[in-house]
């Protein structure tokens, strides 16, 4: 990535977003990134992984932009890093002033180094937030999809039809709003049979990283095996999966729920999000 356009486009971007956040937003949205930036493959190969840049700093600049107020969590509280591979141009229409500009955004949010943690979430309450956003990146398949304290923020906004909007691996996390995550998640990567219980999100349309799409991926991992497919086990769980074609935009709304199926879905979903969240404001 150009250094020099990073310089440039941070000092011309901090100020106006961290302004934008300042003023009098339409209410808070929570953003839930994952903790890790090590994901075990099969065997005892390791992964090297984080949130996608686009998929997290596209829709959270947008929410912004039209007048919310993003807060970050991660299940530790720690800062959360991006997948190195997702700083590539072709994740921002090609554009490396787009990526330039959308990493200063980023870098400049002024929880991004000391996030609030699960723990502290929950303590605080759910009541303040408007809705929940989860972006993607291979990290939420490590500690988003089998996390009871993640499943118990889901239940929450399930529960009171607030906007929940994953984008690419983020809609893995829907899997911990079940009555034990950790075994279904087990069972999975076993490639045992397995069904979810009590999973919220049963028979909701959805969709995710695709399995052609996955199988792409994964052949750059030169030889090594993921544990587990996402489509695969939302599949299992009982969502209703709907998928376009591979790098295709594609998002699903079904009720409260919005995800959208690979990095270049990310505009789309932000705009249902907004939607959502402003006739949820004009009510």
């Amino acid at each position: 990535m150009n250094k020099v356009i990073f310089a440039g486009a941070l000092s011309a971007f901090v100020m106006a977003s961290q302004t934008a956040m300042a003023a009098d937003a339409k209410g808070q949205v929570l953003v839930l990134l994952s903790s890790e930036t090590q994901m075990a493959l099969q065997g005892n190969a390791v992964y090297p992984t984080g949130y996608y840049l686009n998929e997290f700093g596209v829709p959270a600049k947008a929410l912004v932009d039209a007048g919310y107020e993003i807060v970050l969590v991660t299940p530790k509280g720690n800062h959360p890093v991006a997948d190195q591979r997702s700083l590539e141009p072709q994740y921002f229409d090609n554009s490396d002033q787009q990526m330039a500009k959308i990493a200063s955004f980023v870098a400049s949010l002024p929880d991004i180094d000391n996030p609030l943690s699960l723990d502290e979430v929950l303590a605080n309450g759910l009541a303040e937030y408007e809705g929940l956003f989860i972006p993607g990146g291979h990290a939420p398949l490590i500690d988003l999809a089998n996390n009871p304290k993640v499943g118990e923020v889901l239940r929450h906004f399930n529960a009171n039809s607030k906007p929940t909007a994953a984008i690419c691996h983020g809609p893995i996390a829907l899997l911990s709003a079940q009555a034990d995550p950790q075994a279904y998640l087990e069972k999975i990567k076993q490639g045992k049979s397995a069904s979810a219980n009590d999973w919220i999100y049963e028979g909701y349309r959805m969709t995710i990283f695709s399995d052609p799409e996955e199988a792409v991926f994964e052949q750059s991992l030169e030889g090594e095996k993921l544990l587990y497919y996402p489509a695969d086990a939302m599949n299992k769980a009982g969502g209703e999966m709907a998928f376009a074609g591979e790098w295709q935009s594609n998002v699903v709304v079904d009720r409260e729920l919005i995800t959208g199926q690979n990095p270049f879905s990310d505009k789309a979903l932000a705009e249902a999000l907004i939607k959502m969240l402003d006739k949820q404001f004009a009510e």
